[in-house]
Formats: structure tokens, sequence, C-alpha cells
């Protein structure tokens, strides 16, 4: 009977240590803060472009598309990032620049993901493509 009780135990022990241990959550990347863009689309923005995404600890997004300013929200889940643009102010600037401020709004709604990469914020989209490369100011 002892034997039956000491096998019994065993096997349960056996039992749970093959339980696998509960997930751990991954950090949140540090993002907060102000990002020069380097390129969008797979394309670089043009020399001295104010082109930047500032990211502050409430989940606010504000910055420069280029010509004009914009705000909105983002939503950061360990290395998923939601970037969510609701508005913009409306002036002209000169053709290059509308050019670039359209390539940077289309593609911020596209990001589901961010990663660090060699000191720079990668932003890449659903398919893992990277649609945006900034670096910290």
């Amino acid at each position: 009977m002892i034997k039956q009780s000491l096998i019994v135990a065993s096997l349960l022990l056996s039992l749970t240590a093959c339980q696998s241990s509960p997930q751990t959550q991954v950090e949140d990347l540090a993002i907060e803060g102000t990002w020069h863009i380097e390129s969008a689309n797979g394309q670089p923005v043009i020399d001295y472009s104010p082109a930047e995404l500032i990211f502050d600890a409430e989940g606010n997004l504000t910055g420069n598309n280029s010509c004009n300013n914009f705000f909105g929200g983002y939503v950061l889940s360990g290395q998923s990032l939601q970037l969510q643009p609701a508005g913009s102010t409306m002036k002209a600037c000169v053709d290059a620049l509308m050019a670039q401020e359209q390539r940077v709004m289309q593609v911020m709604p596209s990001v589901t993901q961010a990663q660090m990469v060699k000191g720079k914020l990668v932003l890449k989209d659903a398919s893992n493509n990277t649609v945006m490369v900034l670096s910290k100011k």
C-alpha cells in the first residue's frame, strides 16, 4: 500500500513538473518622446524635414507630417503598436513636402508592430513590412 502511494505521489509530482510555466508578458517598448521620421513607406524623408512623431505617456500622439501638425493617439502593448491619427492642420507647402506628408499619413494607420533595431524605432505593418523608421531626437 505504501509502495502504491509513493508511485502515485511521484507520478503526480512528475506531471506537475511538466506543466508549462505561465507566459511572461513582453515589456512595452520605451517609445515616449520625440522621434524624427527617417523614412516613410520605403522612401527617405527630405533633408531637414520637420517630420516627427511625439508619443506621450498618456497615449497621445502628436507631431509633424512634413508640412502640417497632426494629433491623435496610439496604443502600445509589448511590441504591438497602433497609431491613430485623428486630425491635422491644413496649410499648403511645396509639392515635395506635400507628397511626403501624404506618405506619412497613409502609413500611420497600417502600423501594427514596433521594434528597436540598432537604436532606431522600426514600425511595421501586418505583413511585417517596414513602413516607417524613426530616430530619437
